[in-house]
């Protein structure tokens, strides 16, 4: 029963919060758009603290294919490879939303 309403819980919430953010998100996926050719999401797959592969999803604030071009995955100040919209998703933590 406990397990039932927890669900319940989780569904309704998630269901008012995606709909909440909904016009957030467009505006970032236009802007992400308008700022750089390429997708809006960037894919990764990432392991869990238990090893399980999971799939992560981040709105793109690089360019595409950054992580083959300078230091890979790793990002420092300045870096040229990050758009500016990227930018203000980074320090906003925006990028984190999806």
């Amino acid at each position: 029963m406990n397990k039932a309403l927890k669900r319940g819980f989780d569904f309704g919430s998630s269901l008012i919060a995606c709909t909440l953010l909904l016009p957030v998100w467009l505006v970032i996926a236009v802007a992400i758009k308008i700022d750089s050719k390429g997708p809006v999401f960037f894919k990764q797959e990432r392991r869990t603290k238990n090893g399980r592969i999971f799939r992560m999803l981040k709105f793109r604030s690089m360019i595409v294919n950054a992580e083959n071009i300078g230091t890979g995955l790793f990002s420092y100040e300045n870096d040229p490879r990050i758009t500016r919209v990227g930018r203000f998703l980074r320090n906003t933590s925006l990028d984190e939303l999806p």
